[in-house]
């Protein structure tokens, strides 16, 4: 903690701003780490659950019952409401109007459902890359900080210049500290968020598939 708070001491304005951001990143990228683990984790469990009790059910108002109970982050249940809304025309004349109101309305269901799954990868995605850049600036303006300050006391030596030198390159290290975790992280729930993106298609195939042979059966 001493280095720390000479490191603090010594740093200019600047320095304490790019300081102070590199923690407002590693905060918000934790806190979206934890969060999204969590969510992702509930919403992979409860797909295969909620798809797997809702084909069990003997009619869809009961499985919708077991969906609404299972779907706790809530992107299977749009799904199915979105299939079941409005009325359906039992007439052949009308089955590719059926089809194309099925798909735009399973469609527009399964954006919502993905960009709620997706919500915070973009920041992890901006820390990640960032980060790095934020800290190196640090390492940079800090080493000139310091060799100005060495340069107005009038006397080089060594110590003069490695002490303050080597403590600017924390601020790289911290950089870095920061975008790997957020980075790992970023792809880690990309793979979790493509695996509910396809399990989500083809739940909302096998929607529309149901819709439209019962539509055929009626006609």
């Amino acid at each position: 903690m001493s280095g720390i708070a000479q490191f603090w001491a010594q740093s200019d304005g600047i320095g304490r701003a790019v300081a102070a951001l590199l923690l407002a990143m590693s905060v918000s990228a934790w806190v979206l780490i934890l969060w999204k683990a969590f969510s992702l984790r509930r919403a992979r469990t409860d797909i295969a659950r909620g798809m797997a009790a809702f084909w069990a059910a003997d009619s869809a108002a009961s499985g919708r019952s077991h969906l609404a109970s299972l779907d706790r982050e809530g992107v299977l249940l749009p799904l199915l409401e979105a299939a079941l809304a409005g009325p359906v025309s039992t007439s052949l004349a009308a089955r590719g109007s059926l089809d194309s109101q099925l798909t735009r309305r399973l469609r527009d269901a399964l954006h919502r459902a993905l960009a709620q799954l997706q919500f915070g990868q973009v920041v992890l995605a901006s820390v990640g890359s960032t980060a790095p850049f934020v800290g190196l600036f640090g390492t940079v303006w800090a080493i000139y900080h310091a060799l100005v300050g060495i340069a107005a006391a009038g006397t080089i030596t060594i110590d003069r210049v490695a002490g303050p030198v080597g403590e600017a390159l924390v601020m790289t290290a911290a950089g870095l500290a920061v975008a790997i975790p957020a980075v790992l992280a970023f792809n880690l729930f990309g793979q979790w968020v493509a695996a509910c993106e396809a399990e989500l298609e083809g739940f909302a195939h096998d929607l529309r598939q149901m819709v439209v042979d019962r539509a055929l059966e009626q006609a």
